[in-house]
């Protein structure tokens, strides 16, 4: 191993201990299943901002997105950033402080909970079903982030891509057990910045390796379709694909799916003061908005520096960032020490947002399956033993599906996304904005948005035309409909649900 992969590899290991440090100071912290998943309700303003975007930007944001965009161009990316900047500020301003507040008069430290005392389920269906969702899906979007750990170090170190897996999730299982929510947020924030930095440094040293801002611009302007919103480019015939408004309006679809993301659900309803939301609501959006537009920059930079000479072809998209790192490394210790916090800043992406979704999938099996739909009584000790050890179980599972090195981490995060949204985005909305929704209701949509997904992704989208639109908005609409026609047709909810609906409107 070379000199500057050594000083590489000590800058991401410091890395390492830092956050499996921080896990180790709260493990204290952890007295109560409120603790270990809400962090007390306790968090800041902007802990909670900032945790909910990184644990939202997983690995796609340094690898998915750039590679996108050196890919294809600009239209896929765009459309797909400007529906998250648009559904991540939506869902903060509308989701956000009702729910925090609904979550707290009920009592509910899960969404799955939350679902379950909203509707007065005494039987908990809705509750086991929301958590074997949440499972099915998070434990291939975990996978995926395991997969980008792998392909990291194979690229920078010539490790085995199944050894820097296993590395990797091992540590994120660590800190994760250790210190419960309150690590995982803080880990969050930490790694926001060291994101930040990343973005900030690789783009920077790509514009300068290409040649300037101006030959960045040539170079995509020279390309058919690369910088068009209505076209996609085509590298192998070097023409450009027509791209109809029905897909980017399903591109712009992924914005609904923040209002079924449990893992950012639960950061709402984990902030001490309603009123701080506010706050976290404006830089969550402004982080959100710089962060997707840099990275997609820095796909159409990464492809100006290959065209230029200044770095070989890739044979995969999604490694454009580690690849100008590469290049950045090699002038001097200190590039090198900046090449590794950049790094760090690709797990950084990937650990906090695999971290939220181990925590949120263990309470779906500890707090909803075990206690509340099969009646087990634990003590606080055993439920969060059971938590722990679903988390173990998860990344084990997680391991196994992440064993091939050429899966896309975009495609795998997209039909998580779809699957998570199109589940309980619709249910979402409609428990804290319709007083009208049912248990019934919810249970159907529910069930109805998640089967849309598989029936869309493999049985309908593949005929083609117009049907080849991202699954998210045709099975969010399915959700949506069968909420609102099973509510109407079954018996309206209780009084007493009613005035508990009514004592969380929102302020003012």
């Amino acid at each position: 191993m070379s000199s500057i992969s050594i000083v590489i590899l000590c800058t991401i290991l410091a890395y390492m201990c830092l956050l499996i440090g921080v896990g180790i100071y709260n493990a204290k912290k952890n007295n109560s299943s409120e603790d270990f998943y809400l962090g007390g309700r306790k968090m800041g303003a902007l802990v909670v901002a900032m945790s909910a975007e990184a644990s939202d930007m997983s690995s796609w944001l340094l690898m998915g997105l750039p590679g996108v965009a050196y890919l294809t161009g600009l239209a896929d990316a765009f459309w797909t950033a400007a529906g998250l900047a648009i559904g991540t500020y939506l869902n903060w301003l509308f989701t956000s402080r009702r729910l925090r507040r609904y979550s707290e008069r009920i009592g509910a430290i899960t969404v799955p909970t939350f679902f379950a005392k909203r509707f007065h389920d005494e039987k908990n269906i809705i509750t086991a079903i929301s958590a074997v969702i949440i499972v099915i899906f998070f434990v291939p979007y975990v996978a995926s982030g395991f997969a980008a750990c792998g392909k990291l170090f194979n690229s920078l170190f010539g490790m085995d891509y199944m050894t820097g897996v296993i590395v990797f999730a091992i540590i994120i299982v660590i800190y994760t057990i250790m210190g419960g929510f309150t690590t995982v947020a803080t880990n969050d924030l930490i790694q926001s910045i060291v994101m930040s930095i990343a973005l900030v440094s690789i783009v920077t040293f790509g514009v300068s390796n290409a040649g300037g801002m101006g030959a960045v611009m040539d170079n995509a302007k020279s390309l058919s379709g690369y910088l068009s919103l209505s076209a996609i480019h085509d590298a192998v015939t070097g023409t450009a694909i027509p791209y109809s408004p029905l897909t980017a309006v399903s591109l712009l679809a992924w914005g609904i799916g923040y209002f079924g993301m449990p893992h950012i659900l639960v950061r709402f309803m984990s902030i001490e003061d309603e009123q701080k939301l506010v706050l976290s609501r404006r830089v969550a959006s402004i982080w959100v908005t710089f962060a997707m537009g840099i990275a997609i920059f820095i796909g159409i930079v990464g492809l100006a520096v290959v065209n230029a000479g200044g770095m070989a072809p890739l044979e995969d998209s999604e490694r454009i960032i580690i690849a100008l790192t590469n290049e950045l490394s090699q002038n001097g210790v200190l590039a090198a020490i900046l090449g590794g916090v950049i790094l760090a800043g690709i797990l950084a992406a990937t650990m906090s947002t695999a971290d939220s979704q181990m925590l949120v999938a263990a309470s779906g099996v500890s707090e909803n399956i075990v206690q509340d739909f099969l009646g087990k009584k634990l003590t606080e000790k055993q439920g969060l033993n059971i938590a722990r050890a679903t988390i173990l179980g998860i990344a084990v599972i997680a391991l196994f599906l992440a064993r091939d090195p050429n899966s896309s981490v975009f495609g795998i995060v997209s039909f998580a996304w779809a699957g998570m949204g199109a589940a309980f985005a619709g249910v979402m909305i409609c428990a804290l904005f319709w007083k009208r929704t049912t248990l019934q209701g919810a249970l159907a949509g529910m069930i109805a948005g998640g089967a849309m997904v598989f029936i869309w992704k493999y049985m309908i989208r593949p005929l083609g035309g117009i049907l080849d639109i991202y699954e998210l908005l045709p099975a969010f609409l399915v959700s949506l409909i069968t909420i609102i026609v099973v509510s109407l047709a079954t018996k309206a909810p209780s009084q007493e649900i009613i005035d508990e609906f009514d004592s969380v409107t929102v302020k003012k």
